[in-house]
């Protein structure tokens, strides 16, 4: 077995199961303010800290400051689309492994062709299904914040 598979190995073992969701950081994307506020009602359920953001010119600026572990993002947006948003996120490696969930009212397959292309990992239709929306954001942030959990571990495996 090669150093690096042992390591991820070992890693996988020390990682808590249990991911504390309140080390968390969802930023919420809409111009819409009701559909901002429905959103925001239907997350606080959820222990993360929540960020908004009213256009994806906003977003960007606050996905560089605020370094969210996921993004719900809607799709039709003045100034910058929730796809250009989407794409820039992506191409940049220090934001890359930002977790895009796209909030839509778009049901055309081209629409949804084209969110994957930029990159999205997620999508949810509007009108926004509560129990939908939460079962996504819990399982996406999990994983974010289980790998961001686990490139620690290794990062200070490394240094040891």
């Amino acid at each position: 077995m090669n150093t690096k598979n042992h390591a991820e190995i070992e890693a996988a073992s020390h990682v808590d199961s249990h991911i504390n969701l309140a080390e968390g950081k969802v930023l919420i994307v809409d111009d819409n303010e009701q559909n901002l506020e429905l959103i925001q009602a239907y997350m606080e359920s959820l222990p993360c800290k929540m960020i908004l953001a009213h256009d994806g010119i906003e977003a960007m600026a606050k996905i560089e400051s605020e370094r969210p572990d996921l993004v719900l993002l809607d799709v039709m947006m003045p100034k910058m689309s929730g796809f250009e948003v989407c794409q820039r996120v992506k191409a940049n490696p220090l934001m890359r492994e930002t977790i895009i969930i796209m909030v839509t009212a778009l049901h055309e397959l081209g629409d949804m062709e084209r969110a994957v292309e930029s990159g999205c990992d997620d999508f949810v239709s509007k009108p926004v299904n509560k129990v939908e929306l939460l079962t996504r954001v819990r399982g996406l942030l999990n994983l974010r914040l289980l790998k961001k959990k686990m490139a620690s571990f290794l990062a200070d495996n490394d240094r040891a």
